[in-house]
């Protein structure tokens, strides 16, 4: 029997790319998918019916349940409208995967006001739309008996956890998903909900754009090696896992994935502290500054671009 036999998933943003292969790795594992896209460019702009009724034909041909789902999650009534087509259409809800996103890069000294807040709303508030919709069920169906794993999984960005310029409104959003992440899995356990985020790193329309022209883009260009480490199809194994029974006990945590690799994100949390019997002066704390970095060492996944310095493959 499949792992998700039976189970009711969405995946927003899942026309393409990281998306795309999340939802049809949960059609094979035996979920009935609702396939949310726009359809609009990396900029957030247009829509187009057809790279979610594509997926969902994919699903289809080799046996699997999937429909299509076209409304803005960074809207409330198509957040709602998307949560009621799982329910009304399969008669549960039991997985959410939030993916859906945009980029509208600028310096922050440069930044126009309205395009950054575009960002923000289209993946912060795009979360939570559907994140409060999908709860408010699997609170309400906790509360009436009836018992079923239930989970989220978020989409955050190596930007967001570790900074990126040119990015602040992405990364600003990308963060915040930690902390909505964080905030939902503390509020949804007593009713059987996981929350956990992945950060991503893979081939797709956001970061090819992102990295275009700069001395990171062949890190993103296709490969035609035995094993892609960037090819999207990489990051779907680890967040179905996370929506099985294998991951009941995982909750409130953000993970690294990337080719081969998973990597567990501790997220903030004190490190080194300096201690004064009152009220510090300047010179105090001038002199005692380098304590405050003694861990910070080699050690450290934090990297010189400021991503996840990962072990080489």
């Amino acid at each position: 029997m499949s792992l998700l036999e039976g189970r009711v998933a969405i995946v927003t943003g899942a026309g393409r790319g990281i998306g795309r292969e999340e939802a049809i790795a949960l059609a094979r594992e035996g979920a009935k998918v609702v396939v949310n896209d726009l359809g609009g460019g990396w900029q957030g702009t247009g829509s187009d019916s057809r790279p979610a009724d594509e997926v969902v034909e994919e699903i289809r041909n080799f046996g699997g349940q999937a429909v299509a789902n076209f409304d803005n999650v960074a809207d409330e009534q198509g957040a709602s409208n998307l949560i009621r087509q799982a329910i009304d259409t399969y008669g549960d809800l039991h997985i959410l995967i939030n993916n859906a996103g945009i980029l509208r890069d600028g310096m922050v000294f440069s930044a126009d006001v309205a395009e950054w807040r575009r960002v923000v709303d289209v993946h912060v508030v795009g979360h939570f739309l559907t994140t409060r919709e999908a709860t408010a069920y699997f609170r309400n169906q906790s509360k009436a008996g009836a018992q079923a794993r239930r989970a989220i999984v978020n989409t955050t960005s190596e930007s967001g956890l570790f900074g990126n310029a040119g990015q602040s409104n992405y990364d600003v959003a990308k963060m915040g998903i930690v902390g909505l992440t964080v905030a939902a899995a503390k509020e949804t356990a007593k009713y059987g909900v996981t929350v956990n985020a992945i950060a991503p790193r893979a081939r797709t329309r956001l970061t090819t754009s992102t990295f275009e022209g700069t001395a990171r883009a062949s890190e993103f260009a296709d490969a035609a090696v035995e094993f892609d480490a960037m090819d999207p199809a990489n990051i779907a194994p680890f967040a179905v896992f996370l929506t099985t029974d294998h991951a009941a006990d995982i909750t409130g945590q953000t993970f690294i994935v990337y080719g081969g690799i998973v990597a567990h994100v501790r997220l903030p949390h004190v490190s080194d502290m300096i201690v004064n019997d009152g009220r510090w002066t300047m010179e105090e704390l001038a002199s005692r500054r380098d304590e405050l970095f003694k861990k910070v060492g080699p050690s450290a996944y934090e990297g010189p671009r400021g991503y996840a310095k990962l072990p080489a493959q």
